[in-house]
């Protein structure tokens, strides 16, 4: 084991990540809407579609994605395969969530729907061009900048790509109450990639993990690699334990600032 991962800390991860990998985990996550639909394809499309909005505030993009599923009644993969997405999502300049307009959006499931059409699935597109967690972003990276779609899936893998790593983790990770496991067949769950956001980025540093300033796919292998020293077998269980880590802090803090 590295000297920056002494025996205390691998057992603290691996405490926490046991500790929050559980049901309840997906309780206002974005993961808890691939849980209310059934079939494979429709749980693909309805992740895919959770990922690319999970960002910003869980109270704003939570009702967003929810209101999507409302409109697709359930059924986002018919609903974007068939273009039924137009009614709710015109081709114009309006805002349809953040830094995310209406036009973007449309291209976005635009695009979506060419893959449904020419590949069957999600799963079909990356099990057709990708052999592991780092081509599969390259593979969709790729794919929507082709399409034209821009803004909302990474132009590249330089990027951390941290929403398509989660999205990633969702279909591929198994033995887990909160990932779904679909592709297991195809992308082995020892080649995800952490998922990088800033409170990932501030445990890591805070542990002596990282030394870095900004996320990148670089920052993001490296920690997986870290990561891969407690969990051989699984690395981005990590994930569950640096959420952990952080739900920790912040209730410690507050204990504090309440005693004072």
């Amino acid at each position: 084991m590295s000297s920056t991962i002494t025996p205390y800390l691998a057992d603290t991860l691996r405490r926490l990540a046991d500790q929050y990998e559980k049901p309840d985990f997906i309780v206002g996550d974005p993961s808890w809407f691939m849980h209310q639909v059934r079939g494979r394809e429709n749980q693909e499309v309805t992740a895919f579609i959770a990922q690319a909005v999970s960002y910003g505030s869980r109270k704003q993009f939570m009702p967003k994605i929810q209101r999507l599923l409302d409109a697709s009644d359930g059924n986002m993969a018919s609903w974007v395969a068939e273009g039924a997405f137009i009614d709710m999502i015109p081709r114009d300049d309006g805002c349809f969530y953040r830094l995310y307009n209406n036009r973007m959006f449309n291209s976005f499931l635009t695009a979506l729907q060419s893959m449904l059409r020419s590949h069957g699935s999600i799963g079909d597109f990356i099990h057709k061009t990708s052999h592991d967690a780092l081509s599969a972003c390259e593979s969709l990276t790729g794919y929507f900048l082709n399409e034209g779609s821009e803004g909302i899936i990474p132009r590249n893998t330089k990027s951390s790509c941290k929403r398509l790593c989660m999205f990633l983790r969702w279909m591929s990770r198994t033995e887990s109450p909160v990932d779904l496991g679909l592709w297991k067949d195809f992308i082995d769950r020892r080649t995800l990639i952490m998922p990088m956001d800033v409170h990932v980025m501030r445990q890591s540093n805070a542990l002596g993990l990282l030394k870095a300033a900004s996320a990148s796919m670089t920052t993001a292998r490296r920690l997986t690699d870290a990561m891969l020293e407690v969990f051989p077998d699984d690395p981005l269980k990590g994930d569950f334990a640096l959420f952990g880590l952080g739900i920790d802090e912040a209730s410690r803090a507050t204990k504090e600032y309440m005693s004072n």
